[in-house]
């Protein structure tokens, strides 16, 4: 079966490789996007939060790379999140664990199940 032709073509950087090098780099651009979409955010303060750790990262002296900028990214998301009460400081920090122990307790090879994370579990 052909997938259907988007008409865009591959997405790649002008270095021909991907946009994106991991899933999560998308999804986090999404999520911020659909936080704006949504009124839950203004474009000037996800430009400025996001600015505001691009800077941190910069002055912490870490690689200028698409590794860092997404890190910054995920850490501009998870400050304004907090700011508009929608997820707080604690649940942000009990969900890490939480999908640590995921990970940790997931055979190789098997996509990481976030019940495996339930301290319970």
């Amino acid at each position: 079966m052909i997938p259907p032709d988007s008409g865009l073509g591959d997405l790649n950087r002008k270095d021909g490789e991907p946009v994106f090098s991991e899933p999560w780099h998308a999804q986090a651009l999404a999520m911020a996007d659909l936080l704006v979409k949504a009124g839950k955010i203004s474009r000037p303060l996800w430009a400025k939060t996001l600015g505001a750790e691009i800077s941190a990262s910069e002055a912490a002296g870490k690689p200028d790379d698409a590794e860092t900028y997404f890190c910054a990214v995920l850490s501009a998301l998870e400050r304004l999140l907090a700011e508009v009460g929608d997820v707080t400081f604690v649940e942000t920090e009990s969900r890490l664990r939480q999908w640590k122990r995921a990970y940790l307790r997931t055979p190789h090879g098997q996509p990481v199940e976030l019940s495996r994370g339930d301290p319970g579990a």
